[in-house]
């Protein structure tokens, strides 16, 4: 199968080359991939963050959307035919979705695509997904509270933000005026208001929450700028492993938070999908083939999803 992948030890270019196909364990679903997605991890994986994983060549990629192929011989919720999708879980990583073939638990990282979900919407939700909900669920936004989402012109912040908004709290955004600001505008209309984070981001955070912002999603930035922005008793959500200093941990709740693809988890976000209460901010679409120039996009801080068509 054709798949992109580091041929040797990383730090490494990624690249499209021919690997074995995969074989399903008993308790695995082994899925035809139609979309994938690029995502942080695979970046951090190319440039080393997770050292020599020992076994070459890696194949990249944690989202997947397909058609189930073959199932192990311990399966039993899952057929061949159904289409499914989620996030590759193998610890940590070298058996990715961009391929055209993946194994996949049955029990933990898959669930089924409903109607009215694409492929493409589905191989761009899973990892992105789980971790804005993870975000979402741990700063519990509340009506009319202000919140802050610091990086929201990404996968996880666009579809954080939109959850955040959706349970009627006061959604700010951190975006450059022009193309990013355009961006949050288009997906969420008056729902948002958009804060340049380049320039003097304090004052006009205190401009829209005088009494300091209820809640914070810290995706991108400095923690250490965000923390004072928020009120006594508030709550910060980071996936960025800034720990509280100088006594901020005494008046704020912060939470570490990682992506949590159970299937309860994938099944919440494609039901949102398929009611139109989520809309999956997919920005651009590459072949398989150019899955590295998809990548190379991503690293120069691209908006929204980027998604890969495999098939």
């Amino acid at each position: 199968m054709r798949a992109v992948v580091l041929r040797s030890k990383v730090p490494s270019e990624p690249e499209v080359a021919e690997v074995p196909d995969p074989e399903p364990g008993p308790d695995e679903l082994l899925v035809k991939v139609a979309a994938s997605s690029v995502n942080g991890i695979d970046l951090k994986v190319a440039d080393g963050a997770f050292g020599d994983r020992g076994a070459y060549p890696l194949v990249l990629g944690k989202d997947f959307a397909g058609t189930v192929q073959a199932i192990g011989a311990r399966v039993t919720g899952y057929g061949v035919g159904e289409a499914v999708f989620g996030v590759t879980v193998r610890p940590p990583v070298g058996e990715g979705g961009l391929a055209e073939y993946v194994t996949v638990p049955e029990a933990f990282g898959v669930a089924r695509i409903p109607a009215g979900v694409s492929l493409a919407d589905a191989g761009a939700l899973g990892l992105a997904g789980t971790t804005a909900l993870a975000c979402v669920d741990a700063v519990d936004p509340r009506p009319g509270e202000p919140v802050l989402v610091a990086g929201a012109t990404g996968g996880v912040g666009a579809i954080a933000a939109q959850y955040i908004a959706a349970r009627g709290a006061r959604l700010i955004a951190t975006a450059r005026p022009g193309v990013q600001s355009g961006f949050l505008a288009d997906l969420l209309g008056p729902r948002v208001h958009v804060v340049d984070h380049t320039h003097d981001l304090t004052g006009q955070v205190r401009a829209l929450a005088p009494r300091g912002l209820a809640a914070a999603i810290h995706l991108a930035g400095d923690a250490d700028a965000l923390a004072p922005l928020l009120a006594d008793g508030g709550r910060l959500a980071t996936v960025l492993h800034w720990a509280p200093h100088d006594g901020v941990g005494d008046r704020l709740t912060v939470t570490g938070v990682m992506a949590d693809p159970d299937t309860a988890t994938l099944d919440r976000l494609a039901a949102d999908v398929a009611a139109d209460r989520l809309t999956v901010p997919i920005t651009a679409t590459y072949a398989l083939g150019e899955a590295p120039a998809a990548l190379a996009a991503f690293r120069q801080s691209s908006l929204g999803k980027l998604s890969v068509s495999v098939d």
